[in-house]
């Protein structure tokens, strides 16, 4: 009784104030709405890669009619040489470039972050020009510029050419994991006896291992997935995926295009998975 009464008093005073009908009704619609945007948004995204998948497994020539359920297309896809030489290629500069576009551009934060010198505003802005440079752009400069200097196009033109495209990448994931660094822990170590190798390697690497991990993952993907610099630093014996894959739609979608993009959606998948795994063991 003693809280129905306070209820009451409060009620009287004016500090308990019914909510009004028109209220409500706009907090109902407008929650509709919101839930009617991100069904229509996650739609949008994924069910164009649920119907990739399913017609993956579809046995007829053509993809636009389902026809039977069959794996004829992944058993195309291991047997030819030619996918998977391209593929082969796509593994190998995605892993040199990642590899090369991790240790540049982890230095180059590290010294943009804790060094002063004169001009650094603007190479601070020629790092990140490249993010904002079309890839068409990128992609001819570079073309010009192994010409330029008779390097052959093949393998390492594709290589330097995904490390210049995915190092400024790194290098922001990386600004923002220093941004939050507490050097503290480094002077405490070094207080301690630890010389700068030791601290580096005990202390520093450790703690901007998740920022690594993570650049290392967005690296791996632009380099995997790159086209448009690909296919003008390309040379022959050198074709990757997506150049590949390119090559044959111009000749009409087929199951089998179907069939390496899934797998090349699963291999995306098991490399998210194995990144959570291992920030996760970070963290602990």
């Amino acid at each position: 009784m003693t809280s129905d009464s306070t209820i009451i008093l409060l009620g009287e005073r004016g500090e308990i104030k019914p909510k009004p009908r028109g209220e409500t009704r706009r907090f109902s619609v407008s929650r509709f709405a919101l839930v009617t945007i991100t069904l229509f948004t996650f739609a949008f995204l994924y069910v164009p890669i649920v119907v990739l998948i399913v017609f993956s497994f579809n046995s007829a020539r053509t993809g636009a009619t389902w026809q039977s359920f069959s794996l004829q297309w992944y058993e195309r896809v291991f047997s030819n040489a030619r996918i998977l030489e391209a593929a082969a290629n796509s593994l190998i500069v995605a892993v040199l470039s990642t590899f090369g576009a991790v240790v540049i551009g982890t230095l180059m934060a590290m010294a943009m972050e804790r060094y002063r010198f004169r001009g650094k505003g603007a190479w601070d802005g020629l790092l990140y020009m490249p993010v904002i440079v079309p890839e068409i752009v990128m992609g001819i400069s570079l073309l010009i510029f192994f010409a330029a200097v008779n390097i052959s196009r093949g393998l390492l033109t594709l290589v330097i050419s995904h490390i210049a495209f995915c190092m400024p990448f790194v290098y922001l994931t990386m600004r923002a994991r220093l941004a939050d660094f507490d050097r503290s822990v480094e002077e405490a170590a070094q207080d301690l006896g630890a010389n700068e190798w030791v601290t580096f390697r005990r202390i520093t690497l450790p703690l901007l291992m998740p920022g690594i991990i993570s650049s290392a993952l967005l690296a791996f993907t632009l380099s995997l997935d790159d086209f448009v610099i690909s296919f003008f630093v390309t040379g022959v014996g050198s074709q990757t995926l997506p150049v590949y894959i390119w090559g044959q739609i111009r000749r009409g979608i087929t199951p089998e295009i179907n069939a390496i993009s899934a797998l090349m959606l699963v291999l995306s998948i098991v490399l998210v998975i194995i990144t959570q795994i291992i920030q996760r063991r970070q963290r602990t």
